[in-house]
């Protein structure tokens, strides 16, 4: 990785420790990824007193001061996520989010889990635009323009933007199986409404002039597991969509969890990271490929003919959620959470080094667990992996999870100056 543009890593004393495992924030290039927040109070590291409401302000706080304390601003957010104990509660939280984007509001995602760290009834995650990169002593704040953009081709929202680009990246809010004409959910089943959340996708992309195929990552939140296989067939309608990337097989990387539930009780719902040429726009149609899709596979982990292990894009990489599978067998390694979290980060490091990569050029670590009480052992195996504690993390705990693992990792990897092959 270049020294030009290191990790930059930092933490504040104005918002809860990470005690080692994370930092607060993790700047690469244009995009500072921040760790997922608790309502916990910075001062005595517990629980804010209150209900939903206060522990939501208590997690917009701690934000907001991880964001000061790099000298930037709550409307450099391109994105938040909203991890809920119980979906009525996104009123509520939804209260506590407008008095910090009175304005301005990122593309978001909204799901109901089944668990949080410290039994707390909210979480929030925020993903930052980064000025001109990890430069040290650099301008930061405002120095490229993000570009929003909604399309009454897709549904909308008055608290979310349907995307907002900034420099090579559009991040999308989560997309329910709303049909945009009349606001309300498609008819049918999970296959209908996968292709409505897809149909979706595709109006966004379609309204600022983007492929469907430059989808870098998506991550997919299902009711029921169970489902997945239906989702599956109408998503293989949909990937890969053009000539090109039939060519290639190119698929998107790819998540799949399973929520507890979901915004008007859907039964799916879709989350997009598409690149997004050379820059944000205005650009010329020419430009929007000047930074190439790279997708790599290696035999060292375990393969999926929907995704692809990881795709690179301008500077940084997205990996496929692992699964505990071993490589060679395909199937669940023997043992409990211990052996299935040193096998998912045995495979994300197999990934990373397939790609000319270290495990030190991760920002992000999302971490799924079946029972949020095998933190402490998953901890015990992520702290090898990661023995500086560098990265920002999110921790959730979900209903279930593909082959019925305890356990499933994704991550975001820098990359170094671009999209290899790399000068």
């Amino acid at each position: 990785m270049s020294g030009y543009n290191a990790v930059s890593a930092k933490n504040t004393e104005n918002a809860p420790s990470g005690n080692g495992l994370f930092s607060h924030s993790v700047a690469f290039s244009h995009y500072n990824n921040l760790s997922a927040q608790l309502p916990i109070d910075p001062k005595t590291g517990k629980l804010v007193a209150g209900g939903i409401k206060e522990q939501a302000e208590q997690c917009f706080n701690n934000i907001k001061a991880i964001v000061d304390s790099i000298d930037h601003v709550m409307s450099d957010i391109v994105r938040i996520t909203v991890f809920v104990k119980d979906i009525k509660d996104v009123d509520a939280v939804d209260e506590v989010y407008k008095t910090f984007f009175p304005t301005y509001v990122p593309a978001r995602t909204s799901v109901a889990v089944a668990a949080l760290p410290m039994d707390a009834m909210v979480q929030v995650e925020a993903l930052l635009s980064h000025g001109e990169g990890s430069i040290p002593n650099a301008p930061q704040a405002g120095d490229l323009v993000k570009l929003t953009n909604n399309t009454a081709n897709a549904p909308t929202c008055s608290l979310s933007t349907q995307t907002v680009a900034f420099s090579h990246y559009n991040y999308l809010s989560a997309q329910l199986p709303i049909d945009p004409t009349t606001g309300r959910f498609v008819i049918g089943g999970v296959q209908e409404q996968a292709r409505q959340c897809l149909k979706n996708i595709k109006a966004i992309l379609g309204s600022i002039d983007v492929p469907f195929d430059d989808i870098v990552k998506m991550t997919i939140f299902v009711k029921d597991l169970s489902d997945i296989e239906a989702v599956n067939e109408v998503y293989s309608t949909f990937f890969p969509d053009s000539a090109i990337a039939r060519t290639v097989a190119y698929v998107p990387a790819r998540t799949v969890v399973e929520a507890a539930a979901l915004p008007m009780g859907a039964l799916v719902q879709m989350e997009a990271v598409v690149s997004h040429g050379d820059g944000t726009p205005p650009q010329a149609i020419e430009d929007r490929h000047g930074i190439v899709i790279w997708a790599n596979n290696t035999e060292n982990a375990p393969k999926n003919s929907l995704s692809t292990q990881t795709v690179a894009f301008s500077h940084y990489n997205h990996l496929s959620g692992q699964l505990p599978l071993d490589a060679k067998t395909g199937k669940l390694v023997a043992g409990g959470v211990k052996e299935q979290t040193e096998q998912c980060l045995k495979n994300v490091k197999a990934i990373v080094e397939s790609i000319n990569h270290v495990m030190e050029d991760i920002v992000k670590v999302n971490i799924f667990v079946k029972n949020i009480e095998d933190m402490d052992a998953v901890d015990e195996v992520y702290k090898t992996f990661f023995p500086g504690g560098v990265p920002a993390r999110r921790t959730v705990g979900v209903s279930a999870l593909p082959e019925d693992a305890l356990i499933q990792i994704d991550v975001v990897v820098s990359n170094a100056e671009g999209t290899p092959p790399q000068a």
